[in-house]
């Protein structure tokens, strides 16, 4: 999962920590947000939207580049 590389480096580049992406996923804590990072769990559609919006790229540049 080559997306996987991409979300961790992103999040980095924009100064966001896991903890305010798993705020605006909805997790509880910053280690479900952890978990998709490492490509544990799967990124559904919704996530991958509000992902885009919060990196301000698109879908295709972030999961498909």
């Amino acid at each position: 999962m080559e997306y996987t590389k991409n979300l961790k480096e992103i999040r980095k580049k924009l100064g966001i920590t896991q903890a305010e992406m798993a705020d605006v996923l909805g997790y509880k804590s910053k280690a479900g947000y952890s978990e998709l990072e490492r490509g544990n769990v799967k990124v559904t559609l919704e996530q991958a939207k509000k992902i885009s919006e919060v990196f301000n790229l698109s879908i295709n540049d972030i999961f498909f580049n």
